[in-house]
């Protein structure tokens, strides 16, 4: 489909409501995702390094009990 001009591309021939929602909904949408993901693997990693170094500190206190 091709328009004559950018205003009737932007008309989207009457269903522009509904096309630009679309495409508002689908980008609010991956973009709150992609928000989400790197917040919670931030935190994984975060919880990952103090358990690590809570082990680390339980084997040299049970290494200096010896």
């Amino acid at each position: 489909m091709q328009f004559e001009s950018i205003n009737d591309f932007l008309n989207m021939g009457g269903y522009a409501f509904y096309v630009w929602l679309a495409y508002g909904v689908t980008f609010t949408s991956l973009t709150m995702l992609i928000i989400l993901s790197a917040s919670r693997k931030r935190k994984v990693l975060t919880e990952i390094a103090s358990k690590m170094a809570r082990e680390e500190k339980l084997k040299e206190s049970r290494g200096n009990k010896l």
